[in-house]
């Protein structure tokens, strides 16, 4: 009977040990076939209702449709986008978060941070191209210039000319660097914290001159709230009015490129549906017309692709932050 009672004791301490370990084992995987099971978060770095938020918006509402499972939006604002960029690197790699790069995000702080959080390749499956873009330098209906040489002749005269831009190393203050080495003019460069504060100001006629993303700035110029001055990159189609940099005398012609992200290492066959689920909302002629409205051209280019073409940007524009002087502690 002692021995009965010990090798009950024995078994129920056995079963004890082997429950607790069981718990302290991480939950099993999702099988990547399956995916995804449940809702898919979007976590974008730029406030509602900037140029990036409103493409993540329409992108997650298609692509979700594609997916069989809803999209949700979460806003991380700050440091130009760097914050909440920075949050995506570091989230779980099952495909459940996802997000839209621009060139701040994931070319230009790489050129100026020295001690950026986040490596914008290593820490980053891309998952393709959703299109490129263009800055525009736009003004006050009232503003004494309406184009580059406008632009010069002012500044030559003397005038102090401020400009805003979204935030220190932002595209746009990349664009406003760009022209004033290559024309030898000065501005006085005031950052914003992020683009709708800008736009809003711009607006209000707080400040006369900015930078904005073409997202932001297509619909403010098409109804006629502001004017725009030059694109700087190529010229773009949904403002065919507006002459480049090039075009007005500027060496510049860099296309700029939007992409969607998420956290390394994600399993290849997540990454392809995700991959082929952005590709299907970028040939959908609805998506298409709303991106072209908001200054952007849909053009699709494979994850691996855009990510080698993002490592050769982020060289080339590490030589313009060093000529203008931008570097973040």
């Amino acid at each position: 009977m002692a021995r009965f009672v010990h090798f009950r004791l024995l078994r129920a301490a056995t079963l004890s040990l082997v429950i607790t370990f069981s718990a302290m084992l991480p939950a099993r995987a999702e099988d990547p076939a399956a995916y995804p099971t449940h809702k898919i978060r979007m976590l974008l770095p730029y406030a509602a209702g900037g140029g990036g938020d409103v493409i993540g918006r329409l992108l997650g509402d298609r692509m979700g449709k594609t997916l069989g499972q809803s999209v949700y939006i979460e806003n991380h604002t700050g440091a130009a986008g760097t914050l909440g960029t920075q949050m995506v690197a570091a989230s779980a790699n099952d495909g459940y978060t996802i997000t839209v790069g621009g060139m701040t995000t994931h070319v230009l702080a790489p050129a100026i941070y020295p001690k950026l959080p986040y490596d914008s390749i290593k820490d980053f499956t891309t998952i393709g191209r959703i299109g490129t873009s263009s800055i525009m330098l736009v003004a006050t209906k009232d503003f004494a210039a309406n184009d580059i040489k406008g632009l010069i002749a002012l500044a030559r005269k003397g005038e102090p000319i401020q400009y805003g831009s979204w935030g220190v190393g932002s595209t746009g203050q990349f664009c406003a660097e760009i022209l004033m080495q290559q024309t030898g003019i000065k501005m006085d460069h005031v950052p914003f914290n992020g683009i709708a504060k800008l736009a809003g100001d711009l607006l209000g006629g707080h400040i006369s001159l900015a930078t904005l993303d073409m997202a932001t700035a297509t619909p403010l110029v098409k109804d006629g709230s502001i004017k725009a001055l030059a694109a700087c990159g190529e010229r773009s189609p949904s403002l065919p009015d507006v002459a480049s940099y090039k075009e007005q005398g500027v060496p510049f012609d860099r296309s700029l490129s939007w992409a969607m992200y998420a956290p390394a290492g994600l399993a290849e066959p997540i990454a392809r549906k995700l991959s082929a689920a952005l590709k299907d909302a970028l040939a959908d002629a609805e998506v298409k017309e709303k991106l072209l409205g908001l200054g952007i051209t849909p053009q699709f280019v494979p994850g691996d692709e855009q990510r080698d073409i993002n490592a050769r940007d982020i060289a080339a524009w590490k030589q313009v932050a060093k000529d203008a002087g931008i570097e973040l502690k």
